[in-house]
Formats: C-alpha cells, sequence, structure tokens
C-alpha cells in the first residue's frame, strides 16, 4: 500500500482517568477506521494524561506533588494489561494502526516509576513495540524515567515503516539519525509543544529525513482538568486553554499538508502517497547518498 489516509488525533484524555480515556481512544480508533485512515496517532502521555503540574510546583511541595503522582501511576499502562488489550482490540476490530502516547509503568521492576512511551499496535491488534522517551524535558524528570537505547524501534508494516519520537528528543540528532537509518516513512511525533519554533523543527524533520511526519498534541481546556485537582489554582486567572494542540501532518518536502489546527478538539486527515518519499530523496537522502559511511562511524550502545 502506497497511498492512504493517515490520522492525527488532536484531542484531550479524561483526566488521570485511565478507563474513560481508553474508552474515547477505542471511540476514535473506530471514528477515522471509518473515514478511511489506515494510521491514527495520539498524542504524547494520551493516557492518561499530561503531567502538566510540573511546570507549575516546585518539587519540594510535596503535599500537592505525591498524591497528583500516586494518582498518575495508578492510572498509567503496564505493557501488556487489559487496557493494551482493549485498545488491541479497538485496532483489529477497525483493522488500523495505532500509535498512542502513555504513561507507561516500569513493569520489569518496581512497578512504581514511570517512562513517557510510544505504544504500536498492528491493524491485526498485536503490540508491536514501545519506544521510551530517551531524555525527559525540565521539570518532566521529576516524573519520568530515562528510556533506553533499544527502544529506539522502528517497525515494517503493510502501510509502510512507522517509528518516532517523543517531544524534545525530536531536537537531538541522533536519535533522528536513528529513524532515518531504519528507513522510517511514517514518523509519528506525539508531542506537548505547541509553538510555531516546533512546527517548524518538524517541516525541517520531514524535509531532513525525507517522510511524512505526524505532530500530534492535546487540546486540553481549563475545564477538561477536573477541579479536585488543587495544581489548576497555580495557573494564570482567565485562562481557558491548557494547551491550544496546533496538531499537523507534514510530507517528505516539508510541507503542511493538514493543520495546523489551534484551540480545536477533533482528529485531522490527510492523503499520503509513500513514493512522495523516493521523490524528495532523489536529491538528499540523509541515510543514502548523502550519509558518507566512508567519514562516519555510527553506532548506538
Amino acid at each position: 500500500m502506497k497511498k492512504m489516509k493517515i490520522a492525527a488525533a488532536q484531542v484531550a484524555p479524561i483526566y488521570l482517568n485511565k478507563k474513560k480515556t481508553v474508552e474515547k481512544a477505542c471511540k476514535l480508533i473506530s471514528e477515522a477506521a471509518k473515514k478511511g485512515a489506515k494510521l491514527i496517532v495520539f498524542p504524547e502521555a494520551f493516557i492518561s494524561g499530561y503531567p502538566d503540574w510540573v511546570w507549575l510546583i516546585s518539587n519540594s511541595n510535596g503535599k500537592v506533588l505525591t498524591p497528583l503522582y500516586v494518582e498518575l501511576v495508578n492510572n498509567s499502562i503496564s505493557v501488556p494489561d487489559d487496557s493494551t488489550i482493549k485498545l488491541c482490540k479497538a485496532a483489529s476490530k477497525a483493522k488500523i494502526f495505532v500509535t498512542i502516547g502513555i504513561n507507561e509503568i516500569n513493569s520489569e521492576g518496581s512497578k512504581s516509576s514511570l517512562y513517557n512511551s510510544i505504544l504500536y499496535i498492528s491493524e491485526k491488534g498485536k503490540i508491536l513495540g514501545v519506544h521510551r522517551k530517551l531524555i525527559p524535558t525540565g521539570g518532566e524528570r521529576l516524573v519520568w524515567a530515562q528510556g533506553s537505547g533499544d527502544s529506539l524501534v522502528s517497525f515494517n508494516t503493510s502501510i509502510g515503516k512507522i517509528g518516532g519520537l517523543i517531544c524534545w528528543e525530536n531536537l537531538m540528532p541522533l536519535p533522528r539519525q536513528t529513524m532515518y537509518n531504519s528507513g522510517v516513512q511514517i514518523y509519528v511525533a506525539p508531542t506537548w509543544d505547541k509553538s510555531d519554533k516546533w512546527i517548524s523543527s518538524m517541516q525541517h524533520i520531514a524535509r531532513e529525513g525525507g517522510m511524512f511526519v505526524v505532530s500530534c498534541c492535546q487540546a486540553i481546556k481549563m475545564k477538561d482538568i477536573p477541579q479536585k485537582y488543587s495544581f489548576k489554582k497555580f495557573y494564570p486567572e482567565g485562562r481557558e486553554w491548557i494547551n491550544t494542540g496546533n496538531s499537523c501532518i507534514i510530507n517528505p518536502n516539508g510541507d503542511i499538508i493538514a493543520g495546523p489546527f489551534a484551540q480545536k478538539q477533533g482528529l485531522i486527515y490527510a492523503d499520503i502517497d509513500l513514493d512522495e518519499i523516493i521523490s524528495a530523496k532523489r536529491m538528499f537522502d540523509s541515510a543514502g547518498h548523502y550519509s558518507r559511511q566512508d567519514v562516519f562511524d555510527f553506532k548506538i550502545k
């Protein structure tokens, strides 16, 4: 399959409610498939919410932060678990590939630490794999652990090779080159960054890697955060949007072909043709004739 429709879900989770957020994700998976999409991309930390309090509250304020962290862990995902089973069933029923941002429990260890991860699911409802964000940014380091190099993964599928990076690790040249070298064709970039500079970076990455890039961000309002969470009082008075979204889909020449949409929740669609990748790489192929392997020795530890 070379020509297809893909989707980005610029939506808000049911905040810190894993069960209802998974239900919402399953409905959106079905909706995207009914519209003809072969892939749906969800935002960073969609299940079950981005811990935006890390930018608002000092780490010394344990009275506020500790209950939030406990609730975040209790509404996070182990891979696999009951939540992933539901997501896989939804993907299989709809016959659509799914990439979804999750707060992932370190189920191989204490089950009390978290990773910021991308979960990849096939159109047959099988878990393809997980990527764990290598470096949480700034205050995120107080919530998420560092991922390891062996989670720099990509997957050969019936709709092309899929892989990606999370938020600001997209600004790291070497992880990007890892994705380019693996031959990624559809590059997912779940994020919390809504800025114009971020969009410019996504356009550069699409052109640099000669890939389709799906930048997907939550669009979430203050009212989407339940009143019981006291960290809401740390936002400026009168604020309506916590994050405005600005999701988009970009072609291998760096052109935006869908979005960016701001202050709107919903699904964003684009029709893509994988032959555009070959066309773009005729002049510049960062993992091919521009890689200069006789000069550079690239490896992952």
